[in-house]
């Protein structure tokens, strides 16, 4: 996926996990500290991939993470979402450091990049060391970007349209406009 499908799609997942009021510190948040939390993890997973948006500008970083892990490695697990979330809160009081609001949104970020990365054929090792690949392949690379923007478009306006304080597993209906991007996007594809 590129940098711009993962920012758009963390972009939704932040919007929607707010509006679903997933934990008490989201639902009580600061917009702000949550999507602006959100957008600057949603790419650190490519740190690994000194051809990424990141790795470019942070070479003598990438480079070292992609000879020992290789692109969608340890970054790419949930063992690197709990490294991460150690270094946080091992610190004396992580509160002075980061709002939870805007903790919990860079988490979410983080995440919303491997879910992200798990629609495309080569998946991710959610359980690395282990090297089973975790996939859900509806968006294929050869077919240009055209379709993951449709996608994390049509996932952004659903995000926005959800009604405040309503799980996903709730009676909702699709909003038109969602129904019919999404319509037009199966026909062109």
């Amino acid at each position: 996926m590129t940098a711009e499908g993962h920012l758009i799609f963390a972009l939704a997942s932040t919007i929607l996990a707010k509006k679903m009021e997933l934990s008490p510190a989201l639902a009580q948040g600061d917009w702000w500290h949550i999507v602006a939390g959100g957008l600057l993890t949603c790419l650190l997973p490519d740190i690994d991939h000194p051809q990424s948006f990141l790795g470019q500008r942070l070479k003598w970083l990438s480079l070292p993470i992609a000879r020992a892990f290789g692109h969608r490695g340890f970054t790419h697990s949930l063992l690197a979402i709990i490294a991460g979330i150690l270094l946080f809160t091992l610190k004396p009081d992580p509160a002075m450091l980061i709002p939870l609001d805007a903790f919990q949104g860079m988490i979410l970020g983080y995440l919303s990049h491997i879910v992200a990365d798990m629609l495309t054929p080569a998946g991710v090792p959610l359980l690395w060391p282990c090297r089973w690949r975790f996939r859900l392949p509806i968006l294929y690379p050869q077919k240009g970007n055209q379709l993951e923007r449709a996608l994390c478009v049509a996932v952004l306006i659903f995000a926005v349209q959800h009604p405040q304080g309503t799980p996903l597993g709730a009676q909702i209906s699709m909003p038109d406009s969602v129904a019919a991007l999404w319509h037009r996007v199966r026909g062109n594809f």
